[in-house]
């Protein structure tokens, strides 16, 4: 696990990043034009430099040459030439952050950063903030017109909850990237995990190989995703810190059920709503597919929801859906569409219900869609014990009840 990365290069931006980028660039094209345009010009600049001087301490080369040569370090392992500036700010909390400008570098120290940490450990710190300069700075800076536009969105008035979980969301994964900056600029893992507990803890001293069998013992334990705001759970950053630098072969899968989870109505962000509305089209084709359902009245109704409905959708069925796709709320969410299309046609309704039936028992939705129909189709007691005779019947010839 503290072994040396055999000439480990600078990270490469998780696919959660480029899957924003192309997000904004094809559904907001406008947008991302006039973010790309926005630059950072000499006025920021000054204003930005007048801020740090006025606020922090500068530390400068000629009286600290020891902190600089770290940083001199962190910044050839990972590649970066450019002038850089240390500050050390108020306030006794341990933290970094780096104030980006491009071409330059800015990194302003908080708390007793520089004598709670050993050289290592600083290489870490450095390294993860130079990774977010890193990151702002590749690829023409699309990076950062991504997290432009959605701080501008989160700032707007009537900023969407997509809107908020797309942004949480690309921020935890720009802090797992950030911490590969720190291990490689450290040339191991160890350093940066002991600084993310020290950080965490304030404590000063910590073993890194102790804490990971923590954080394994702690994902063990727990299922869901990340609940964080900004940066993942230590926990969670230390596992997936090790994990990419062992190689794990299934490293996006993981990051994808411990950042994401399954597709959930209350938790979805801009990329996740392109992912349930082509759920939704395959799911309502299977609901069809090998059926005579498809009556002028049933299509009337999907193509209010999908006006370039095709009668050979590719179809998504009940397997596709476990628990590790979409959860309860995604479910109850596609019941709700069955019932729609079922009580659309009176001539086939009965038909249509045991159809639906018959596709949410495969779902693990059967109850769920017998209140739907109690609830929102009028189903008195006697109609829904007809309903599930029949079903029950239906189900009992194939095998299924």
């Amino acid at each position: 696990m503290d072994s040396h990365a055999p000439d480990r290069g600078a990270p490469m931006p998780l696919a959660y990043h480029a899957t924003v980028v192309d997000y904004l660039r094809q559904h907001e094209p406008e947008v991302w034009r006039w973010a790309n345009a926005r630059a950072t010009g000499a006025d920021h600049r000054e204003a930005l430099r007048a801020m740090l001087l006025r606020d922090t301490y500068r530390i400068e080369a000629d009286a600290h040459a020891d902190v600089h040569a770290v940083l001199a370090q962190a910044m050839a392992r990972l590649g970066i030439d450019a002038p850089a500036t240390l500050y050390q700010s108020p306030g006794q909390d341990m933290n970094a952050s780096l104030f980006y400008v491009p071409g330059e570098v800015h990194i302003v120290l908080q708390g007793p950063l520089l004598e709670r940490l050993a050289p290592p450990e600083l290489l870490a710190v450095f390294g993860h903030e130079l990774a977010h300069y890193l990151l702002w700075s590749r690829d023409d800076g699309q990076f950062l017109v991504a997290d432009r536009i959605l701080n501008d969105a989160l700032a707007a008035p009537g900023a969407s909850a997509s809107h908020r979980e797309t942004w949480r969301r690309y921020a935890l994964h720009t802090e797992l990237f950030a911490d590969r900056g720190g291990a490689v600029a450290a040339g191991a893992v160890a350093p940066a995990v002991s600084t993310l507990v020290k950080v965490q803890t304030g404590m000063g001293s910590v073993d890194a190989a102790a804490y990971l069998r923590q954080a394994a013992q702690i994902e063990s334990g727990e299922a869901g995703a990340s609940a964080a705001h900004s940066h993942p759970e230590t926990f969670i950053r230390a596992r997936a810190l090790a994990l990419w630098w062992e190689g794990e072969g299934n490293l996006d899968a993981w990051i994808e059920s411990r950042l994401h989870g399954p597709l959930s109505l209350e938790k979805l962000d801009l990329p996740g709503q392109i992912r349930l509305q082509a759920l939704t089209r395959g799911f309502l084709a299977h609901f069809l597919a090998g059926t005579t359902l498809g009556s002028d009245a049933v299509l009337a109704q999907l193509r209010m929801l999908f006006p370039d409905w095709r009668d050979d959708e590719p179809a998504i069925g009940p397997e596709g859906l476990g628990p590790d796709v979409a959860d309860d709320s995604v479910r109850g969410y596609l019941n709700a569409l069955m019932m729609d299309l079922s009580l659309a046609d009176p001539d086939q309704q009965d038909a249509a219900l045991l159809r639906a039936g018959h596709v949410a028992q495969a779902l693990g939705s059967l109850e769920a869609l017998q209140g739907n129909l109690r609830r929102d189709g009028g189903f008195g007691k006697r109609e829904l014990d007809r309903y599930q005779r029949q079903l029950h019947r239906q189900l009992a010839r194939e095998g299924q009840s």
